[in-house]
């Protein structure tokens, strides 16, 4: 049995507001404080899995994200209490 998550890639581009990109790195280390060793995409991926086909449920979420006032993520700024997640891949020097 093949795995939805080892089926071919597609790539895709997101553009979305900072404190989204920043939600989406909390999630990423809440993953991790429950064990789980996760990128981005693959959480992207389990979320859009997730989601409900319902037209009606669908509306309501976005309905409910377009009213979100800009500080509603306000509290994902700073979480000491959530493990540093290191993104894979080549680290950068510091250059002098």
């Amino acid at each position: 049995m093949e795995l939805l998550c080892h089926q071919q890639r597609h790539q895709t581009s997101v553009l979305w507001p900072e404190d989204i990109d920043r939600r989406l790195n909390i999630l990423v280390r809440t993953a991790a404080a429950a064990g789980e060793r996760t990128s981005r995409a693959e959480l992207l991926a389990a979320l859009v899995a997730a989601a409900e086909t319902n037209p009606e449920t669908l509306a309501s979420l976005l309905h409910h994200y377009r009213r979100m006032p800009t500080d509603a993520l306000a509290e994902d700024r700073e979480r000491s209490d959530l493990p540093v997640v290191r993104s894979p891949g080549p680290r950068r020097t510091a250059s002098s």
